[in-house]
C-alpha cells in the first residue's frame, strides 16, 4: 500500500457510515483500510446490513480474519451458508450463516462493550419504522439488519418482526450525527450506476493475476444438481434462467428468476432511499460504490470489491483533503 504525505487530516477522529448493499458491501473493508493507513481514529460507527455486520467485525478487532475468509469463497462456500427454507416469509432462514458468524463474533457480546459507539439498523414492519440497536446482543442486532424482505426469513425480536434496515435507511447517518467526532465519511455502495465493468474499473488489478474465483453460476449449478437430485428443481424458479448474463446485462425481465427480481427492486428502492438520506445529512465525505458494478448476491467477489473500495477511498479522500480549507 502506497505512503501518503502528513497531513492535518491524519489522526483526526471520524464517525464512519457504512450502507448496505449485500455483497457489494465488501467495498468497506478496501475503505477501512485506506483510512486506517491515513491515520484515522474511527470514533463511532454506524451500519445497516452488511455495513452493520463489518462495522461490527472492525469493532472487535476481527474485520482482517473476516476478509481473509470471505476472500476465499467460491460459489459453492456460497451454497453450503445456504439453509433453503420452503415456507415462511423467506426463502433462506439464516442458520447456517449466523454459526459461522458466531465463529467471529462471540457469544453474549454485547453492543455496549464494544470500545466504539455502534449502532446497526434494522426495521420494524409491524410499526413501520427504523430501530437503532445501541444496546444489546450484537449477533441478534446484526441478524436483524441483514434479513433482506423476501430472502431472509424476518427476525422475531420480543413482539416486533424485523427486516434488513436498508428497507427505510440504506445509509444510516442520523444515528453519529451527535457523536463528538470531527468528520462523518460514509460509505454508499448504492450509488449510480456506473458506464465501466469492476473490470474495467481496475485494469491492472485484473490483468496481474488479482481477481475473481474461477467459475461461474453455470458450474455451480452442474456441480449441485449432481449433489441435490430433486433440490435444484425445486430452486428453480428462484434462479435465473440464463446464467452468463447478469440483470443489468438483461433487457427481457422474462430472463429473471425470482431472486433476481426481489434483489433488483430492493437495489433500485435503496438507491432511491439512499440519495434522499444523503442530502438530508450530507456527510464531510461521501464514497461512492456504483450499484451495478457486483450483484447483490455475488459474495464469491470480495477480493475485487474489496480492492475497489479502497481505491476508491484512495481517490476520494484525495480530492477532499486537495479541496477542504483545512489544506490551504
Amino acid at each position: 500500500m502506497a505512503e501518503h504525505q502528513p497531513s492535518r487530516h491524519q489522526g483526526k477522529r471520524i464517525s464512519l457510515v457504512l450502507g448496505s448493499g449485500g455483497a457489494r458491501g465488501y467495498a468497506h473493508i478496501g475503505v477501512i483500510r485506506e483510512l486506517e493507513a491515513r491515520g484515522y481514529q474511527i470514533d463511532a460507527i454506524s451500519g445497516c446490513s452488511i455495513g452493520a455486520l463489518l462495522g461490527a467485525l472492525h469493532a472487535l478487532g476481527r474485520l482482517e480474519d473476516y476478509a481473509a475468509w470471505v476472500s476465499d469463497l467460491d460459489y459453492m462456500d456460497i451454497m453450503r451458508l445456504v439453509d433453503f427454507s420452503w415456507s415462511g416469509a423467506g426463502v433462506i432462514k439464516g442458520d447456517r450463516l449466523l454459526a459461522k458468524l458466531r465463529e467471529f463474533i462471540p457469544a453474549g457480546t454485547r453492543i455496549e462493550d464494544l470500545p466504539v459507539p455502534f449502532t446497526a439498523v434494522a426495521t420494524d414492519l409491524k410499526a413501520q419504522k427504523e430501530l437503532w440497536f445501541q444496546r444489546g446482543d450484537l449477533l441478534s442486532a446484526i441478524h436483524a439488519s441483514i434479513a433482506i424482505p423476501g430472502v431472509f426469513q424476518p427476525v422475531r425480536y420480543g413482539s416486533r418482526y424485523l427486516v434488513d434496515g436498508g428497507v427505510l435507511n440504506p445509509v444510516p447517518i442520523m444515528p453519529v450525527v451527535a457523536a463528538h467526532s470531527d468528520y462523518i465519511f460514509a460509505v454508499n455502495v448504492t450509488a449510480k450506476p456506473s458506464d465501466q465493468s469492476l473490470q474495467d474499473l481496475m485494469p491492472d488489478y485484473f490483468g496481474t493475476g488479482g481477481g475473481e474465483q474461477a467459475g461461474t453460476l453455470n458450474d455451480w449449478r452442474l456441480a449441485l444438481s449432481a449433489k441435490a437430485g430433486d433440490v435444484l428443481e425445486r430452486l428453480a424458479p428462484w434462479l435465473r434462467a440464463e446464467p452468463a448474463q447478469t440483470v443489468a446485462d438483461s433487457t427481457n425481465p422474462g430472463d429473471w428468476g425470482k431472486m433476481d427480481m426481489i434483489l433488483q427492486s430492493f437495489d433500485i428502492t435503496q438507491a432511491a432511499l439512499a440519495e434522499y438520506k444523503i442530502a438530508g445529512y450530507p456527510p464531510d465525505l461521501l464514497i461512492q460504490v456504483p450499484k451495478n458494478i457486483c450483484g447483490t448476491h455475488e459474495f464469491h467477489r470480495a477480493q475485487p470489491m474489496i480492492e475497489l473500495g479502497r481505491r476508491l477511498a484512495r481517490d476520494a479522500l484525495d480530492a477532499w483533503q486537495f479541496n477542504d480549507p483545512l489544506q490551504s
